[in-house]
This record gives C-alpha cells, structure tokens and sequence, in this order.
C-alpha cells in the first residue's frame, strides 16, 4: 500500500467561507482560548441579528459556507434555529465548533442534515486534555461525539498543538478510529488570545517540531482511513506565496460587529469592516486588508509584524523558513 502523501487545498475563488461568532461567552476557560473580549464584545447576539448577519452575508452566486463559533456557540439558545435558517438560505456547508458539551440539547433539536458538528480535544486522555480543557471535558467531549456519531451526524475532532500536548499526538490515530471519527483536523496554536499573554507565550512549537511531527502523525491517521487536515505553515522553497485575504473570501465576525479578513489580527483593531445597520462597511486608516499586499521574503507579513517568535534566519539574514497564509490547509486521506 502506498504512504498517504499531502496535499495543499490552495483557496478556491468561487468559495465564500463565514466564520461566525454568535457570542464570547464559555463554559470552559481553556489555557489557549483566542477570545479577547476587549477586541470582540461580550454580548451574546439576538436572534433578528443573527438572521441579519446570515442574509448579509450569504452570496448566492458563490459556494456559501459557514461555522457557527463562540465562546461556545452551543450556549446560544437559537443556535439550532440559526443552523435552520442558514440552511433555508442555500449555504451549503454548515458546521458548529464546540467544546462538546452541546448544551441545549442541540442533538435532539437538528438533524445530520443540518449540521457538521466539530468537538475540539487537546488530548488523547483526560491526564493530557483536561489541564488544558478543563476537569471532566475528556469524559464529556467523547461521550457526546460517539451519541453524535451514533444518530448519525457527520463529525470531526480539532486538536489544537502547543508544546503541552505534542508529545501525545502521536496517540490520537487510535483514539479517533476507536471513536469513530472519520476526520481530523489538526491545529497550530495562535499566538492571541490568553496564548499571548506572557506566562504562555511559549506554547507554540517551533520549525523543526512541526515538521518532525505532524506529517508523520497525519500519515499514520490517513493509514487508519481517516480524513486529515492540517495548516501548511512553513512554503516549499519555490512555492509562491498566496494571501487569503486577497484571493478568498473568508470572514470572521464577532458579536460588536467587526469582521476580519485574517484570524492573526483578531487581538488587534485592525479589522477590514464593520457591520453597521445591517451593512458591510469598510474601515478607514490602516486595517489588515491594506497590509495583506506587502511582499517580504519571509512570506506571511501579518505573521512577521504579529509573531515573529517562529521566524528563524540564516547567518546571511534569509529566512529559514516561509511562512504560508494561516489559512492555507494541506490534506491526507
């Protein structure tokens, strides 16, 4: 049998993906959380609004995908009403983020029809999850992704990779074909959040652990039958760089009613627009999308002006390594 081999999901123009945080709020207070309520509010939207926000941006012309976010979007009481009427409008992909606590008894209020759901796990056991997650998450999170799986919703587990857990990704090939978890989507930490706060601002991984690792844990998933997806990170040395935020189209809203281009800039008021009655409105002076267009050698700007910690150069001052859009995923199967 031949060894599974990545592949680069290179944006596609004609695709129009909406990352949609209905609230900030959270049962949990996980170690890596990227929620910053001074940048992104902490009001919970209503349900008029959100079905303003769905209308506004829902493109009927252009493959329509969104993901209902938080904080943790399951805590939203319309949730399952908003899935609904994301669906009436023609977005083809819908998909909710969780903690896996689906409160609102969420399972019992759509169908697999409706919604993709994704659990999000930091560990192959409770000893490595739960100092990261919370107590009792582990117990919780796989018991309500086997009930999902079981009524039949099409499912996927997030691992997000910081130093406190990469020692153990090697381990969660088993666990997710134990589960019955076809796909897997492997996550690099962002350095935002409570991530940038100083006591953990060295959780993220560098160069060299990235590549050691997480291809090799990839292939022994997609061997398993399992869907993996996965940042690309650092570009082939010829690869040209692409930037989302000029060749896709992805928005990411937040309950005050901003809306980014780029998640590396969400600590920051640097975002493009701003919904103001129910219409999209750019920002003025300098925001994201006017920096997006610099060409630097390391790849990536927003990477070098935010998080230039996983930059290394040689002693003739190239970079070692290039920095590919955040955005830009790789794929095994």
């Amino acid at each position: 049998m031949n060894s599974p081999v990545a592949k680069t999901l290179y944006f596609k123009p004609k695709e129009r993906n909406v990352f949609f945080h209905l609230l900030t709020a959270c049962n949990l207070a996980c170690r890596h959380c990227y929620i910053n309520p001074a940048q992104h509010g902490s009001n919970t939207l209503g349900k008029e609004t959100i079905e303003d926000w769905l209308r506004l941006f829902y493109d009927p012309q252009k493959q329509s995908n969104v993901i209902f976010l938080g904080g943790e979007p399951t805590l939203h009481p319309d949730l399952a009403h908003s899935i609904k009427y994301a669906r009436q409008l023609g977005y083809k992909g819908i998909t909710v983020d969780s903690n896996g606590y689906l409160h609102h008894d969420l399972l019992a209020n759509i169908t697999p029809e409706d919604a993709v759901i994704s659990f999000s796990l930091d560990g192959p056991d409770p000893e490595v999850n739960d100092p990261i997650r919370g107590p009792g998450v582990f117990a919780m999170c796989t018991a309500n992704l086997k009930k999902a799986i079981n009524l039949g919703f099409d499912v996927s587990l997030i691992y997000t990779v910081s130093r406190l857990n990469l020692d153990h990704l090697h381990r969660m090939p088993a666990l997710l074909a134990e589960l019955g978890c076809k796909r897997f989507f492997i996550q690099v930490i962002g350095i935002r959040g409570k991530s940038a706060q100083e006591h953990e601002a060295k959780l993220q991984l560098t160069p060299e652990e990235w590549l050691s690792v997480i291809p090799d844990v990839a292939r022994a998933a997609a061997a398993k039958g399992i869907h993996v997806i996965y940042p690309k990170v650092f570009l082939e040395p010829k690869e040209e760089f692409q930037c989302a935020g000029l060749v896709a189209e992805n928005y990411f809203i937040f309950p005050n009613g901003r809306v980014y281009l780029c998640p590396l800039c969400e600590d920051f008021p640097l975002h493009s627009f701003e919904i103001d009655d129910n219409k999209l409105v750019a920002t003025r002076g300098i925001n994201e999308k006017k920096l997006f267009s610099l060409t630097i050698p390391e790849g990536c700007v927003m990477n070098k002006l935010l998080q230039p910690g996983n930059l290394q150069y040689d002693k003739a001052g190239t970079p070692v390594h290039r920095i590919s859009c955040c955005l830009l995923k790789q794929e095994m199967r």
